[in-house]
C-alpha cells in the first residue's frame, strides 16, 4: 500500500503543504513556524544528517510492474537515535487526504520492522537498520485516533506529560508510549 523512499529536495512542496494544514501542526503540537527557504534546504539535506532516518511516504500501488505515484503523501521520521541504549524517536504525519485509509499504518509497521529487524527495502533498495531495542513516541490527548493507531501496532503507554502542549486557550497532555523489539515480533502479523 505504501512505499517510503528518502525526503529529497523535489518533497519541499508537499512540506512546506503539511506545514500550512492547521489541523495536522495541532493535532502533532507543532508551534515552531518555518520560512519556505528553510523547507527547501531541510528537504534538500534531512537524508543526509546523522543520527536520523527520514523517508518520503508514497503511495505504494503498481500498474504493469511501475509505481503509479511517487508523489508524497506524508512523512515518517526515526529520529533521536541513540546507539547505546539502543533506542529512537517514531514520528509521523499524513497530508489530510490520506489520513484514516491505512497508510499510517503500514508505514510504522515498516519503520518498525527497519528499526528492530535491521533492514528493509526502502525505494526498491535493501538498506541496513539500526538493530534497535525500542522506539518511543508521543501522542497528545486531543488525538486519539493516533493513539488508538499505536496501541493497535502494539505500543504501549510508558506515562503522561501533563500539560505539555498548548491547545489554543487550553493545554493539552501527552501520552508517553513505546514498543521493543520482542513486543514487535511478538506480534510481527500486524499492519
Amino acid at each position: 500500500m505504501v512505499r517510503l523512499r528518502p525526503i529529497e529536495a523535489r518533497d519541499a512542496d508537499r512540506m512546506w503543504e503539511s506545514l500550512q494544514d492547521p489541523e495536522s501542526n495541532r493535532l502533532t503540537g507543532t508551534t515552531a513556524t518555518f520560512t519556505r527557504e528553510q523547507v527547501d534546504e531541510w528537504s534538500a539535506t534531512v537524508s543526509d544528517r546523522e543520527g536520523r532516518f527520514d523517508w518520503a511516504i508514497t503511495p505504494g500501488a503498481v500498474r504493469d510492474g511501475q509505481q503509479v505515484s511517487d508523489e508524497m503523501i506524508g512523512e515518517i521520521v526515526l529520529n533521536d537515535l541513540d546507539e547505546d541504549a539502543r533506542s529512537a524517536n517514531l514520528r509521523l504525519a499524513l497530508l489530510p487526504n490520506y489520513r484514516g485509509r491505512g497508510y499510517g499504518r503500514e508505514a510504522i509497521f515498516e519503520v518498525l520492522r527497519f528499526a528492530f529487524d535491521g533492514a528493509t527495502d526502502v525505494d526498491g533498495v535493501r538498506h541496513e537498520g539500526p538493530h534497535l531495542h525500542r522506539v518511543s513516541l508521543d501522542v497528545l490527548s486531543i488525538n486519539p485516533r493516533a493513539r488508538m493507531l499505536y496501541e493497535s501496532l502494539g505500543f504501549r503507554e510508558e506515562g503522561r506529560l501533563r500539560d505539555v502542549y498548548r491547545d489554543g486557550d487550553g493545554w493539552a497532555d501527552a501520552t508517553v508510549m513505546s514498543i521493543l523489539e520482542d513486543e514487535f515480533r511478538a506480534g510481527l502479523g500486524a499492519p
